[in-house]
């Protein structure tokens, strides 16, 4: 296959692809809840389902360390988490989430499916799984080379 452009190539049309997709979650998102980002709403599911340190989280979300720090300290500032630090370990932190911020995530979780539905609209589960397997092809060739 041969190409043109930068912007004709596949990663192009990945990365056009995503930032389409976050347009739609952001807009559906701020329709239901005006005060928050997808980063954030996103943040706030992990947090809900998973225990993972602010470090975990941030390579989950792609933030870099600074950012997260930035996004919690948002976060925190619109009372939609807590953060109390590890008396025996100043190092250690464990961030909770607010009954204001569990109201958000119960809000948002139609709009989150919505989205889902609305982006994947017309992929059957082979194509669906087709697009898994080849995406993660791709991001293991990355991930091998940068060793």
């Amino acid at each position: 296959m041969k190409f043109e452009t930068p912007t004709s190539t596949v990663l192009y049309s990945i990365e056009e692809t995503i930032k389409a997709y976050r347009r739609l979650c952001q807009q559906n998102i701020s329709s239901i809840v005006p005060t928050i980002t997808v980063d954030q709403a996103l943040i706030l599911i992990i947090i809900d389902r998973e225990d993972k340190s602010q470090s975990e989280i941030a390579d989950l979300v792609f933030k870099d360390y600074a950012s997260m720090t930035r996004i919690i300290k948002l976060m925190i500032n619109k009372n939609y988490l807590t953060k109390t630090i590890d008396d025996a370990d100043k190092r250690k932190s464990e961030l909770k989430i607010t009954p204001s911020g569990k109201e958000i995530i119960k809000k948002l979780n139609p709009v989150i499916k919505k989205n889902r539905e609305i982006a994947l609209n017309s992929l059957s589960e082979q194509e669906l799984k087709q697009l898994f397997e080849i995406l993660n092809k791709i991001t293991q060739n990355c991930k091998t080379s940068m060793k």
